[in-house]
């Protein structure tokens, strides 16, 4: 038996023993719990990387709700558009230019010429006949041209009516292109591709980067004193199957195409060089013959159209097609969905120029809807239509969102096709003439 001596201390003993264990406890527990916060806010933002990793979740309120970092979207850049750009830096003078595409005298660049690029900034020039001497001496005056363009801001369309048969702009040296009619008669629209295709080549060997081709008019009439065997036919479908293949092999070589001449000046008897035809066709009568090339041609995304100059009373009695709201406005931008380039025909032939006064003319071709407006054969001319859109935009009959509009259009498809003043005649003259005589065969043969 163990003796136990009491002392009056070991009453309070047990009890201080228990305090000073409980206390320690807390103090413990506390420690913990200051010890472990850091380890949270760790876990917080690493120890998501690795939740990600093992598949476990975290309990963290934080986390639930926050999605890890490198998750979270970034704000999308805005793209820059390069036409928008292009056009932003632009003066008002320089807009009105490239609205124009001008005629030009003689074989080589006169001091006329040069003032007219200079001031008026012509976004565009046409040759004609009377401008094309010899290869060299054409593609040395084309040259000129772009030197002469390198001041201002914008390459110019350096373009030309070279349709092959009749119209031809190329000097003899160059083997020649039948008509559209005598292609079209073979019914192989390969041919009519390859056609295109010579075409582009030829016009390269001076310099030129767009072509007034092809003619999408149906020749219905044969009474035509214009079109005639410049069409491929007398059927909507040939001419719309034979066309677009031309236009692809234009499109092909780097040579931009133009077709023409919306509404269709296929069932006129009077040539719109020296008067203003009338054709009185309905709506429903045009979209059954005239309208269906154009329209092929518009889903296949063409660069350009050139709209005529005729009378379509049952549509606009008070306006040709090319000053016609109706007609580009509804129709060709409207019902069709075109928003590519309109070009006028030549706003000095006698059509209009026996009708209207030049400055009149141009306006109501713009409020029209049109892009660029084609003079030929006079440098005053150039500078009327420039003035007058100037003091239309300055007096608030124009707006220059409606201008810019058109020059949006024109800028993009510059870029498109690259257009540099830089780019120089090219081709291999010996071999397009042996090509062309060998895809002459073959249309003979057919």
């Amino acid at each position: 038996m163990h003796n136990y001596r009491y002392n009056s201390n070991n009453k309070w003993r047990k009890p201080l023993h228990m305090m000073c264990l409980l206390l320690g406890i807390v103090l413990l527990l506390s420690a913990c719990g200051q010890a472990q916060k850091p380890s949270s806010a760790t876990d917080s933002n690493t120890g998501s990387n690795a939740g990600s990793n093992s598949g476990q979740s975290s309990s963290s309120p934080e986390q639930n709700t926050a999605p890890p970092q490198e998750e979270v979207p970034e704000e999308p850049q805005e793209e820059v558009d390069p036409v928008q750009e292009q056009l932003n830096s632009l003066t008002l003078e320089e807009k009105i230019g490239q609205m124009i595409l001008a005629g030009v005298q003689g074989t080589t660049l006169d001091d006329q010429a040069k003032q007219m690029i200079t001031d008026q900034k012509v976004g565009g020039i046409i040759f004609y006949a009377n401008n094309v001497s010899t290869l060299e001496g054409t593609a040395k005056f084309v040259k000129s041209i772009k030197e002469a363009n390198q001041s201002n801001p914008v390459p110019i369309f350096m373009s030309v009516d070279q349709e092959g048969g009749k119209v031809s702009r190329m000097p003899e040296t160059v083997e020649s292109i039948p008509s559209s009619r005598k292609v079209g008669e073979t019914k192989d629209s390969a041919l009519a591709e390859t056609m295109g295709e010579l075409l582009a080549r030829q016009v390269q060997l001076a310099g030129f980067n767009v072509d007034f081709a092809p003619v999408l008019d149906v020749n219905s009439n044969p009474k035509n004193p214009v079109i005639g065997d410049r069409s491929f036919g007398s059927s909507a479908e040939l001419v719309s199957r034979m066309g677009i293949a031309e236009m692809k092999g234009l499109r092909s070589e780097g040579i931009i195409p133009v077709v023409k001449h919306f509404p269709g000046h296929g069932d006129t008897s009077v040539d719109s060089h020296l008067d203003l035809p009338v054709v009185n066709k309905t709506e429903k009568q045009l979209a059954e013959l005239e309208w269906i090339p154009f329209h092929a041609a518009v889903k296949e995304q063409v660069e350009a159209v050139m709209v005529a100059h005729i009378l379509f009373p049952k549509l606009d009695p008070d306006h040709p097609a090319s000053l016609s709201d109706v007609i580009i406005g509804e129709h060709l931008r409207g019902k069709f969905k075109y928003d590519g380039v309109v070009i006028t025909d030549d706003l000095s032939m006698g059509a209009i120029a026996k009708n209207y006064k030049l400055d009149q003319a141009a306006l109501a071709t713009v409020k029209a809807g049109s892009d660029i407006l084609l003079v030929a054969h006079s440098y005053e001319s150039a500078k009327t239509i420039f003035d007058t859109l100037i003091s239309a935009v300055k007096s608030g009959k124009i707006t220059e969102s409606r201008i810019d509009e058109s020059v949006y259009r024109i800028l993009a498809l510059k870029q498109q096709y690259k257009l540099s003043d830089d780019q120089k005649a090219s081709g291999d003259l010996k071999q397009l003439n042996a090509d062309i005589v060998d895809w002459r065969k073959q249309i003979d043969a057919r």
